[in-house]
């Protein structure tokens, strides 16, 4: 039962953790233990940062695509070639639970900042790699993104309409699975932790991910011998009878009545009593021998509704699932949408009040919406150097050598004299 008066603190308060990664499966990840309540310090080279900073879309030279996988994190920018930046690194990793990167394997290896070099630092840290195919295997050292686990998966394979190029998913959701795997995995590293007092490197492929995510292409192929092969199917699935997206006047709609129950309040309420009863429709094995009658019969009806919300309004009283194709704006002004609180508003020091999507984590004693938005390029160098033990003096030092660097929108934060950009 919640308590609502005495709220828990979030479930990873009081855990540190490191983000050495840049553009997406690495930063949303640790985002995710931002919001579980985690203190996460993203580490940025000068004088560029994450490669996420320089993706569009564009305000006042800050990048959205940051501002959505970094928010709720503190910033360090520091030039780990310098063996000052670098010392001041492996400071930080001796104060840390869980340190997130996303480079090709042995790289880090090679600037001192590998997991053996780390954990002989640290032996409780948690270390998490993501990368396109591992640190074992034939492909290990290929450089890849979500695009390639995608197509080389299998799972692009069986998008689209056959014969013509299998479309992009326009979501990333190579990056986005494997950094909810990420999640998991840390998670269940910290866990282990408390019996056995180590931590461990976690290998986390994007590859993997993909194949892994196959919830029947993999086993339809090995268990019939290989004789069947999972295709490109256009907009339905002749293996789930009726299930997939239909054209109304007006745009169009998602119809899920695979199952029994579903599929027969469909039919009686597309053709009445008589086809609730036709034979060729009355169990999933007879309804995927006849997939293109059943399916012409929700094409024709669904088309002959005044509209897609018409349709969504008959097929709601039928209790038959359904859904109308969304655009981001009317994502945006669902009241599903708003309920939920999934677009959240921060405060930005240079943009002022944006919206972003929020995660779907939800804790009936705590709140996890990430409060403070991405930081700026070096936001916080000064405090997170001077809690390990930096003086001012050094801190001016390192910041005129270069070893410390912030974009110019940190030193207008800092003196209220001088007007924003």
């Amino acid at each position: 039962m919640s308590d609502k008066a005495n709220p828990q603190p979030l479930p990873l308060t009081g855990i540190r953790v490191i983000d050495y990664s840049h553009f997406l499966a690495g930063p949303h990840l640790s985002r995710c233990l931002a919001a579980m309540g985690a203190d996460v310090i993203k580490v940025e080279r000068p004088t560029a940062g994450d490669a996420g900073r320089a993706h569009p879309i564009f305000v006042k030279g800050q990048s959205g695509y940051f501002l959505q996988q970094n928010m709720g994190k503190q910033d360090l920018c520091v030039n780990l070639k310098d063996p000052r930046g670098l010392a001041m690194l492996h400071r930080l990793v001796a104060t840390a639970d869980v340190f997130v990167e996303n480079y090709r394997p042995g790289s880090l290896g090679r600037l001192g900042l590998g997991y053996a070099e780390l954990a002989g630092i640290n032996p409780k840290l948690v270390y998490c790699s993501i990368s396109a195919y591992g640190h074992t295997g034939p492909d290990s050292a290929r450089p890849g993104f979500g695009l390639i686990a995608e197509a080389k998966s299998g799972a692009m394979a069986q998008l689209g309409t056959p014969g013509e190029a299998p479309p992009l998913m326009r979501m990333p959701i190579a990056d986005m699975y494997t950094a909810v795997h990420g999640v998991a995995a840390v998670c269940a590293a910290l866990l282990g932790r408390q019996n056995s007092g180590r931590g461990q490197h976690i290998d986390l492929a994007l590859y993997d991910c993909m194949v892994s995510m196959h919830d029947y292409a993999v086993q339809r192929y090995t268990l019939s011998g290989g004789r069947e092969l999972p295709v490109q199917t256009g907009s339905v699935m002749p293996d789930s009878t009726v299930y997939g997206v239909f054209s109304a006047k007006d745009g169009h709609v998602v119809v899920a009545a695979q199952v029994d129950d579903a599929w027969k309040r469909l039919a009686y309420l597309i053709g009445g009593a008589a086809l609730a009863a036709d034979e060729r429709f009355l169990d999933p094995v007879s309804r995927n021998a006849n997939h293109a009658a059943a399916a012409a019969y929700v094409r024709d009806w669904v088309k002959a509704q005044p509209s897609a919300k018409a349709c969504i309004a008959a097929l709601d009283r039928a209790a038959v699932p359904c859904a109308p194709v969304q655009s981001i704006d009317q994502v945006i002004a669902d009241p599903q949408t708003i309920a939920r609180n999934m677009v959240i508003e921060q405060q930005h020091p240079v943009l002022g009040p944006v919206k972003l999507a929020n995660l779907p984590f939800r804790f009936s004693d705590c709140g996890a919406a990430l409060k403070t938005a991405a930081p700026l390029l070096g936001q916080h160098n000064r405090e997170i150097a001077a809690a390990l033990g930096y003086t001012p003096a050094d801190i001016a030092v390192l910041e005129g050598d270069g070893v410390l660097y912030a974009e110019d929108a940190v030193d207008r934060l800092r003196r209220p004299d001088i007007a924003p950009a």
